[in-house]
């Protein structure tokens, strides 16, 4: 029972990798620590578990600083960068198209709000749209490459 909840705590987290809302990376560390600990860690032990929680913290950090890098590569303001946080997560509520469009619309509506002119709020739109599907990408990829840290370490342990 303990490793379905495991592998429900993975699904879940894999799927918090692209919706902006979740704690996908720290979900997949936890699914994956009770796993190891519901096999009283004989298959996968500490040295495994430090990877996928240095993995964790990277993909912690990649979550805030892409979307802001994206932003800010394209010279926008704080305004947008607010906006773009903001439509990420009032795009969760518009399901797919809203994950997807959801920044580009607030960092758009924010740099106006700043009184920049239409073409630098289309390009801070498009800078944190950016911003966040290379975010999600890094960090799904980070997700499958913490499974398969868990899948040597079963392996070899």
């Amino acid at each position: 029972m303990l490793y379905l909840l495991a592998a429900l705590l993975v699904i879940a987290g894999i799927l918090g990798s692209i919706l902006p809302a979740m704690p996908g990376l720290p979900l997949v560390f936890g699914g994956l620590l009770l796993a190891a600990w519901t096999g009283d860690f004989q298959q996968v032990g500490w040295v495994t578990l430090i990877v996928l929680g240095v993995l964790t913290l990277l993909a912690m950090g990649i979550d805030l600083l892409a979307s802001l890098l994206g932003t800010r590569r394209v010279g926008a303001s704080g305004w947008a960068v607010l906006g773009a946080a903001i439509g990420t997560v009032v795009g969760l509520f518009f399901g797919f198209f809203g994950l997807l469009f959801g920044p580009f619309a607030g960092a758009l509506i924010g740099e106006l709000l700043a009184g920049k002119g239409m073409q630098q709020a289309a390009r801070a739109g498009f800078g944190a749209w950016l911003g966040f599907v290379i975010g999600s990408l890094a960090k799904l990829a980070l997700a499958f490459s913490m499974l398969g840290v868990f899948a040597l370490g079963w392996l070899i342990g």
